[in-house]
């Protein structure tokens, strides 16, 4: 959060957003659902089709995923899952942030891959990221992971999914 264009945009974001939690606690949930569907939206111009439905980040194109899962590429992925993701979230059930464990069948790899590498843009800045903000009140933490260990934590919670 070094780069002041950053923090800028986070104060900005926080004066926007804190006043509809506020008037979410106080009974007028719908008149500030309706405030932040409204903030969701002049985002949404400001993004490419692909970042709409594939995240902001280093992911610009679509990758390839094998139909075999790589065992020993989910191995690493839940080593760094636990070390990184486990404090704030799950794979069944909510903790800080929400349960991952069928995230695999809501976004797209790049979606995944893209939030893991880049929580603070999508967070701020596209929609999905916004709705979760609004939802569990916390900005997800840059893990300083790379795209090879994105892509492991990725097979990782597809492992996990498929084997349900």
């Amino acid at each position: 959060m070094n780069n002041p264009k950053n923090s800028v945009i986070l104060l900005l974001t926080l004066i926007l957003i804190f006043p509809l939690i506020l008037l979410s606690c106080n009974g007028e949930g719908d008149e500030a659902q309706a405030e932040l569907d409204e903030y969701i939206e002049e985002f949404k111009d400001t993004l490419t089709p692909f970042e709409l439905e594939h995240g902001i980040g280093p992911i610009t194109e679509r990758i390839e995923i094998d139909d075999e899962i790589d065992p020993d590429l989910s191995d690493k992925g839940q080593s760094i899952f636990v070390m990184k993701c486990e404090v704030c979230h799950d794979l069944d059930e909510r903790k800080l942030g929400p349960a991952l464990g069928d995230v695999i069948e809501k976004r797209s790899p790049e979606y995944i891959m893209n939030f893991i590498l880049n929580p603070g843009e999508n967070i701020l800045n596209h929609p999905v990221g916004l709705d979760l903000l609004a939802e569990y009140h916390i900005e997800m933490p840059f893990s300083d992971v790379d795209k090879e260990e994105a892509r492991a934590v990725y097979e990782f919670l597809r492992d996990y999914y498929e084997s349900r």
